[in-house]
């Protein structure tokens, strides 16, 4: 299998212009999500107003959405926010009850 080259120049990718392509890859996705989402805030709110014709129902949709473009924005900081807060609360380690025996015939043990 040849190393890939760059399409107009014919150069062969290194290591670090791989890296350096795919963080351009990933960027280049997240800003497509950020507008698939906005894309989708905007007719989601549309519809609220065409099947409502509510100005109550088309502001609820309205605040949705931007909270959905908000979080899509900065899923980063949601994620870093929410892994902190799991990893701080730790749960206690569990307790196993004592169960009464035979020797405390079926009362639990003082």
């Amino acid at each position: 299998m040849p190393a890939p080259t760059h399409p107009a120049t014919g150069q062969v990718y290194l290591a670090g212009d791989i890296i350096t392509w795919a963080n351009t890859k990933v960027t280049q996705l997240n800003t497509l999500a950020l507008a698939a989402a906005v894309l989708m805030a905007i007719i989601a709110v549309l519809m609220a107003w065409w099947k409502t014709r509510s100005f109550v129902a088309t502001l609820v949709a309205l605040v949705l959405a931007g909270l959905v473009i908000w979080a899509v924005n900065n899923m980063t900081t949601i994620q870093n926010k929410v892994g902190t807060e799991v990893n701080a609360s730790r749960a206690p380690a569990a307790v196993a009850p004592v169960m009464p025996g035979p020797e405390h015939h079926g009362r639990a043990a003082a």
